[in-house]
């Protein structure tokens, strides 16, 4: 590959969210957030109660259920033997989240806690020691449950003020320590998994058995445009408080890579308008405005949200710097057939053009040129700066006799990948960085389960949370080294 394809700087690293990896969910002042009371973005009914009295949602823990992000993989305890292999691995970049919840606990408080910012403090500050660039994802699935559970999360504007006192406390606490931010992990995914992504619940509730259920069209509408204010709001500070850092928007963008099952005009426009459920997202944060698609879905089906004087001069004002986003899978439309969805994108019909696969039980469709066809689409749209946040191979596997796991399937899938990258950056796409999902085994966001592993470094914890937490260096491990030592030219 020439050797000049990929810039000097470029960023190849990990990436991984504070929910997933560092346990200590109740330590050092910390409370609980919206992924504390779910076992996987799939449980339908969170482990909550509703006060009749207070008027107030409650953690209802089931003692039945194992919560494997309230440990995860003691992240909190072992960040610097666990930096220091992301040292060795040779990453360039760590991308992390802060758990909003251990700055500002109940999240409506007028103070943050002084323990969440002293460890955070340490984390970047060991990041930068070793060698990375800090990515930091200010809210990536964590809105602090107090906030979701007396104000009913970001159907509420009162959100925007509370999420913009933690954005200036942290700008001003890291500033010159970390140049690239995002707001909102997967901000598309508000319209699937409403209570994580956009800490929505109704209050008062209709359906005690599922509150979920409660939730509208018309209330993820409402919370999308308060994020989008609370978005721009946090561009305009960070310029002011630090004009040298970019902040980003973060989308789950396998979305794009929609193919329509035969070349039916229905086939082919009905993909075309399943993808615009995400562009709706990125179409406002970066081009600042509302595309008149939506505004005539929402005049047409009664959906427009409430939008206060100055709204839509602060979103055109203030738009993203560059994109980043997640991909993982491509999916085929068919205008006939329901399609489904879960944490890697859309669930279509089979592509009999895609041979393989990822290991089972996760079946996921292996694309590598999906990822190519997403970058140009963004480009074409867009001429931003793009930064691939997430991509990455889960399996289910454990040492051998000898304590080796020898994952060739993984450095296929990466070595596949970024062969595509490459080519998509002499199309044109300026791809800024290469972000591997859990480089060290996490727990899994969509079904909270251990056994689904991403990483290089294997972590010894079980579905059932027992384990030694043991690190263990994978075969891949060597492999991500030698590409990015040659900056992409060995593979």
């Amino acid at each position: 590959m020439n050797s000049k394809v990929f810039p000097e700087n470029f960023l190849w690293g990990g990436a991984v969210a504070a929910n997933q990896i560092e346990g200590a969910w109740d330590e050092d002042g910390k409370l609980p957030s919206v992924i504390d009371t779910v076992v996987g973005l799939h449980s339908r009914k969170p482990s909550i109660k509703w006060n009749q009295n207070k008027k107030i949602w409650e953690l209802n823990l089931d003692p039945t259920k194992t919560y494997l992000t309230h440990e995860a993989i003691d992240f909190y305890h072992h960040f610097d033997e666990d930096l220091e292999l992301m040292h060795e691995l040779g990453l360039k970049a760590f991308r992390t989240s802060i758990a909003w919840s251990r700055i500002y606990p109940k999240g409506d408080e007028d103070k943050p806690n002084d323990k969440g910012l002293e460890f955070y403090d340490q984390l970047i500050d060991t990041i930068i020691s070793k060698g990375m660039e800090p990515i930091i994802t200010l809210s990536h699935y964590e809105t602090p449950f107090n906030l979701v559970a007396k104000y009913g999360g970001w159907t509420n504007r009162k959100m925007i003020d509370f999420f913009i006192k933690y954005c200036q406390t942290v700008f001003e606490r890291y500033k010159g320590k970390v140049h690239y931010w995002m707001t909102f992990n997967e901000i598309n995914n508000l319209m699937k998994y409403p209570y994580v992504a956009g800490g929505i619940l109704p209050i008062p509730p209709k359906n005690l058995d599922d509150p979920l259920s409660d939730i509208s069209l018309k209330d993820c509408f409402q919370a999308s445009h308060n994020m989008f204010v609370a978005n721009a709001r946090a561009i305009q500070i960070l310029r002011k408080i630090d004009n040298k850092a970019k902040m980003g928007l973060m989308c789950s963008f396998s979305q794009l890579a929609l193919y329509p099952n035969t070349p039916n005009p229905k086939n082919v426009f009905g993909a075309y308008l399943f993808t615009r459920k995400s562009f709706f997202f990125s179409d406002v944060m970066c081009r600042g405005h509302y595309p008149m698609y939506i505004i005539r879905y929402w005049k047409e089906n009664n959906l427009a949200p409430e939008i206060e004087q100055g709204d839509l001069e602060l979103i055109q004002n203030f738009t993203c710097d560059y994109i980043g986003f997640s991909y993982y899978k491509s999916s085929v439309f068919d205008v006939d057939k329901k399609m489904k969805v879960d944490t890697g994108g859309p669930i279509g019909i089979e592509n009999p053009f895609l041979k393989v696969k990822a290991p089972q039980p996760w079946n996921w469709p292996i694309d590598p040129e999906g990822l190519r066809y997403v970058l140009n689409i963004l480009t074409d749209r867009y001429e931003l700066p793009l930064f691939i946040v997430e991509n990455g191979l889960g399996m289910d596997e454990h040492p051998d006799k000898k304590g080796c796991i020898y994952d060739k399937e993984r450095c296929d899938y990466l070595k596949m990948h970024i062969e595509q990258i490459a080519k998509a950056i002499q199309d044109g796409c300026n791809v800024i960085g290469y972000l591997w999902w859990g480089p060290i085994d996490i727990v899994s966001a969509g079904t909270g389960e251990m056994k689904k592993r991403y990483g290089f470094v294997y972590v010894d914890r079980n579905n059932d949370g027992s384990g030694t937490l043991r690190r263990i260096k994978k075969f891949s491990f060597s492999y991500y080294k030698q590409i990015i030592e040659s900056n992409g030219t060995d593979l």
